[in-house]
């Protein structure tokens, strides 16, 4: 996808983002099969599958903001309401969208998912990823929109210079999720490849890419990620990669771990880091912001409570606008009257203008200066 472009904002702490591509056949049937089952399954309150130009028209809870028109490329919407620890509700929405006309065919369906709580978000829930996608490898829902890179798998560096500082620059540039880029000091076994998105609390496991470079790797990677973003990659360490824009909270010391066991151990430290910098201030995409306007203002699954109050605000403004209509039709037929008796004032009370007689009209006194006197009453009346 294009670069994005930042907004002055950052994301909320009740909000969880997410952005890749399916390349699979049927992505709108794998959501729907998932939405069903959890429905069933009693995970799920409810769900929506939509139509994209029929939801920009119907009507939501709030005023509609143009930024909550899933634009032109969209090829559905999905809604999803769900609970989690304390009765708190969580609100969702998927969007999938056509691959854009510059890109090959088989590149996949773009898809974006914006989740809200009534509350700051919980690393520990449910991922809003697996409330749409199931959480199966089967299903290849879990792509970034970084070419050649996935979630829940370990992705290995490009081995040629100039591809492997392009990918840097894509990953900190491009892509919503958080990037760690963990060196092995030695080829690991079976337990060392696997990736560290097992050990990942639910709600982050499917916000981290993790890359691995092999054992040789480790002075061009380092170079490499010197230059491009200036931290360094420490032999068998990892690094968690800073956003681009780099904040001000990020601190490449403190986001580095000089050594990761790859021996299928948990990797605490590392796990530490990629916690703590999840939760730092992050400027918000501008794709990402138009996806939250839409879920606060394009909101189509409400409950029996809010559709109670949707009615009653509907009522509320249809009242309004029949007074606003009936005050105006007032003061139009008033204008009209005081117009109409000025008109008669004028041509001597019979309402249609008179030809003016010789001799009567003075020099000072045409029958455009009387209709100007006249209506100078009427406007002041008016006023």
């Amino acid at each position: 996808m294009a670069k994005n472009s930042s907004s002055s904002n950052t994301a909320p702490d009740t909000a969880w983002l997410g952005r890749g591509r399916h390349l699979g056949p049927e992505p709108e049937q794998d959501v729907r099969r998932n939405l069903i089952a959890l429905k069933a399954a009693g995970v799920l309150d409810d769900f929506l599958d939509l139509d994209p130009v029929e939801a920009a028209r119907s009507t939501v809870l709030h005023p509609r903001d143009a930024s909550a028109d899933p634009g032109p490329s969209a090829r559905r919407l999905f809604e999803a309401r769900w609970r989690v620890a304390d009765d708190v509700t969580v609100r969702a929405q998927l969007t999938t969208y056509d691959p854009e006309a510059r890109r090959k065919d088989g590149e996949g369906v773009t898809w974006v998912v914006a989740a809200e709580a009534e509350r700051a978000w919980d690393m520990h829930w449910p991922s809003p990823a697996t409330m749409f996608w199931p959480d199966s490898d089967q299903v290849a829902w879990d792509h970034d929109t970084v070419p050649g890179l996935r979630l829940r798998t370990t992705n290995h560096l490009p081995k040629d210079d100039d591809e492997l500082r392009r990918r840097l620059r894509d990953c900190t540039r491009q892509s919503w999720f958080i990037h760690v880029v963990v060196h092995e000091a030695m080829t690991p076994d079976a337990k060392g490849q696997r990736p560290i998105s097992v050990f990942l609390p639910p709600s982050l496991r499917h916000r981290v890419v993790e890359h691995r470079g092999t054992p040789e790797q480790a002075q061009i990677a380092d170079f490499a990620m010197k230059r491009e973003l200036s931290v360094r990659m420490p032999r068998g360490g990892a690094v968690v990669l800073p956003a681009a824009p780099q904040g001000p909270d990020y601190d490449a010391e403190r986001f580095t771990v000089r050594s990761v066991f790859l021996d299928g151990s948990e990797p605490t430290e590392l796990l530490d880091r990629i916690k703590e910098f999840a939760v730092l201030p992050r400027p918000l995409p501008a794709e990402a912001e138009q996806a939250l306007t839409r879920l606060r203002q394009g909101w189509h699954l409400l409950t029996p409570d809010e559709e109670l109050v949707h009615a009653q605000s509907m009522v509320t403004r249809y009242a309004e606008a029949l007074d606003a209509m009936t005050k105006s039709r007032d003061l139009y037929q008033e204008a009209a009257e005081t117009a109409h008796a000025a008109l008669a004032e004028v041509n001597g009370g019979d309402g249609m203008p008179q030809p003016p007689v010789p001799g009567l009209v003075k020099a000072d006194g045409s029958p455009l200066s009387s209709f100007t006197k006249a209506f100078g009453r009427f406007r002041g009346t008016n006023k």
